[in-house]
């Protein structure tokens, strides 16, 4: 299960970030909101979960934008604004759920699992695409000719082309998508995997 994890502070969105991963979701964090759109304009995912006090767009405008598009995914905001008003203001947004700051991580967990337990009864687990087909689930892509299991950031690769057919991905967004959390600055290793005759042995 893949969510997207908008937190402009840094330091605790690494910390987040590695306890929903321990928890099993694969994690895309990003730490404005703009980014977050830009995400989830490109993306597939089964929540997200976003700050309401960040650069470039807040979390309730990110919000707001995903839902007059018609966007139903779950959304849990995580904020340390507590007052009854701005709780009230995240939900008439269309927001799922209201966590505010500090958390018990325990708590954090329940309200994701909670948030995406619909979502991941109802979501189809395949993407296909002519005669290929991703299993989101397994990792597996299959064709007529056979099937085989992929590696982690190749799965990812395969996904966010799959879930935008017709559509040019710049590098830069594989980029900020997979390998902005290891410290990469060269756009080449996105061809090395796109075009892997040009790994070096």
């Amino acid at each position: 299960m893949r969510l997207l994890l908008a937190e402009d502070e840094k330091a605790l969105s690494r910390a987040l970030k590695a306890i929903l991963e321990r928890d099993g979701y694969m994690v895309d964090a990003v730490y404005d909101g703009q980014a977050a759109l830009d995400c989830l304009d490109t993306g597939s995912y089964d929540g997200a979960v976003l700050d309401i006090m960040m650069p470039a767009l807040d979390g309730i405008e990110v919000l707001r934008q995903l839902r007059a598009r018609g966007d139903l995914l779950p959304v849990l905001l995580l904020t340390a604004k507590s007052e009854t008003d701005d709780k009230v203001q995240g939900l008439d947004s269309g927001a799922n759920d209201y966590l505010t700051k500090p958390f018990a991580v325990r708590e954090l967990l329940a309200r994701v699992r909670a948030m995406t337990r619909a979502r991941s009864a109802q979501t189809d687990s395949r993407l296909t695409l002519g005669n290929i087909t991703l299993d989101r689930a397994t990792f597996a892509l299959s064709s007529p000719t056979g099937s085989f299991r992929l590696a982690n950031r190749e799965f990812q690769m395969l996904e966010m082309l799959l879930c935008s057919p017709g559509h040019v991905i710049p590098e830069d967004r594989f980029m900020e998508r997979i390998w902005a959390q290891e410290g990469y600055t060269e756009t080449s290793v996105v061809r090395i995997y796109i075009f892997p005759t040009c790994r070096k042995n």
